[in-house]
């Protein structure tokens, strides 16, 4: 069972703060967890799939085919800035060069 000074153990530890007025509320909520747990603890799972994701996930693949792409003169007309027929954007880390 858990006591308030669990509940303030873990809360200085997730750097959490609590007025103490409500320590004893999260005291009964954690309580009510813990046993709401215990009784799922209980159920007969023996023989029962497990379930890791309550979609069912399927790939969808495409065949894979190489298609034009587009003009580099289109491209580089909608930038900002190009360089060397790139486009250029700026800087987000510092280099020993710079």
């Amino acid at each position: 069972m858990v006591q308030p000074a669990d509940i303030k153990h873990v809360a200085k530890l997730a750097k959490l703060s609590f007025d103490d007025s409500k320590i004893d509320a999260f005291t009964e909520e954690f309580n009510a967890i813990i046993d709401f747990v215990e009784q799922l603890e209980q159920v007969d799972t023996q023989g029962v799939a497990p379930t890791y994701h309550g979609n069912q996930l399927l790939n969808v693949f495409r065949e894979d085919k190489a298609q034009a792409g587009v003009e580099r003169e289109l491209l580089l007309a909608n930038v900002k800035t190009s360089k060397d027929g790139f486009i250029q954007v700026p800087a987000i880390m510092e280099s020993e060069e710079a």
